[in-house]
């Protein structure tokens, strides 16, 4: 079993094309939980109700990956029944923080958007207080609440999209080829398919606020970073 994590603006949309291809009629979304649109207790008591829950409720046997927006937490008792890998993908967190502000700005429709999704338009947010406010901040974090990232079997990097899907087909699809997708990219950047996010241009001292303001987040990428090293080294000695 494949619990595949989609933290926002992170290549999820695409991730999620090349499960699809990957699995075929074994694949399952699961998009409907929104966590960001909760409250803190709202948020948590979902999860650990869902892991309490018959899990065969929730997925049933002929289905062998589930991705979507959730709390890993949420699908953790599935250990219980099958062997299961757990990913996801990291971006930067202020890359990560900024694209989310710009997807919400151009892509409101208010029959679908949540309540906080909402509000950002009716106040009219500008970056900083979006990207400074409390509500959206260490997304990486309120996502991970009780599921510490060492339990993921792979962590990508969204700005080494391609090779890390190699690297992902190595470590959990037995090198398996995948299909490159960049579904849902920002299309107001022009970014060729497979070309990695580039850097937006803000200031330098808010991209440096936006940094502090999110510590927990960045740690999070810190440590992805170094697992990623570590995961070609080994499979660059696998492949001698």
């Amino acid at each position: 079993m494949l619990v595949s994590v989609h933290l926002p603006k992170t290549a999820g949309t695409s991730f999620s094309q090349v499960l699809q291809d990957a699995y075929g009629d074994r694949f399952m979304r699961d998009y409907g939980d929104r966590p960001l649109q909760d409250s803190s207790w709202r948020r948590k008591s979902r999860a650990l109700r869902a892991r309490l829950s018959n899990v065969d409720r929730m997925v049933p046997e002929s289905i062998n990956c589930v991705h979507g927006h959730f709390l890993p937490l949420k699908y953790a008792a599935l250990a219980r029944r099958t062997n299961t890998d757990f990913i996801t993908w990291l971006r930067h967190p202020v890359e990560r923080a900024v694209s989310h502000y710009f997807y919400w700005v151009n892509d409101f429709n208010e029959s679908d958007a949540g309540l906080l999704h909402k509000r950002v338009i009716e106040e009219r947010w500008d970056l900083e207080r979006f990207c400074l406010g409390p509500e959206l901040r260490n997304v990486y974090s309120t996502f991970l609440w009780s599921f510490p990232i060492q339990r993921f079997s792979f962590v990508g990097i969204t700005e080494h999209y391609v090779d890390d899907l190699q690297r992902f087909s190595r470590l959990i699809l037995d090198g398996r080829p995948l299909l490159v997708s960049t579904e849902n990219a920002n299309q107001t950047r022009n970014i060729p398919s497979g070309e990695p996010p580039q850097p937006y241009e803000i200031d330098d001292d808010l991209r440096s606020r936006i940094a502090v303001h999110h510590h927990r987040d960045m740690a999070l990428y810190e440590s992805a970073l170094m697992r990623r090293e570590t995961d070609r080294a080994d499979i660059g000695r696998g492949e001698c």
